[in-house]
């Protein structure tokens, strides 16, 4: 449906967008290299700063790409019966699922996190650690951002659905 529209477009810079965030898979693990490396092979000791960019580097990844992975339907699916049934039952499900659960979730977990975010925002929430990174309120912002991108692909999704289910069914042959 709709490949020279906003549709194709919307799912190409959401793809593009997770592209850029997969990039951050090696790079963890370069960090994670390095700490390992700082810590055993010349003994460095307080690395917090280069812990918590693990930390951030893994949350990014996971968080930001949760839309992307719906988008290139990655996610855990018991599709048991599922690959069996038409493309218009799946549709069906998946239409369904999208509004009775994605986005109930993703706007639950939006509406109360902005609280949670904004408080750590007001006071500059930074580390807990001595040598931690000092903007732990951008890393409380991952929250309602994964919420907002999985409405986003959750919203392309039910558009693309609702383009299997709007063609006129196929004739059978006998």
């Amino acid at each position: 449906m709709d490949s020279n529209g906003w549709l194709a477009r919307a799912n190409r810079i959401h793809q593009a967008f997770g592209n850029l965030i997969a990039w951050l898979t090696p790079a963890m693990a370069a960090v994670t290299f390095l700490l390992v490396a700082m810590r055993y092979l010349i003994g460095a000791g307080n690395l917090i700063f280069i812990q918590e960019t693990v930390i951030y580097l893994h949350a990014i990844t996971f968080m930001l790409g949760a839309g992307w992975t719906l988008g290139r339907n990655g996610h855990v699916r018991v599709d048991v019966f599922y690959r069996r049934w038409s493309p218009r039952t799946r549709a069906w499900i998946d239409a369904l699922g999208t509004l009775v659960f994605l986005f109930p979730v993703a706007v639950f977990i939006l509406l109360s996190s902005l609280g949670f975010v904004g408080q750590s925002w007001a006071i500059n929430e930074s580390s807990a650690e001595a040598g931690g990174i000092a903007a732990l309120y951008l890393l409380k912002s991952l929250i309602p951002l994964m919420a907002l991108l999985l409405i986003f692909q959750g919203t392309l999704e039910l558009v693309r659905n609702a383009g299997i289910l709007l063609e006129p069914p196929a004739e059978k042959s006998s």
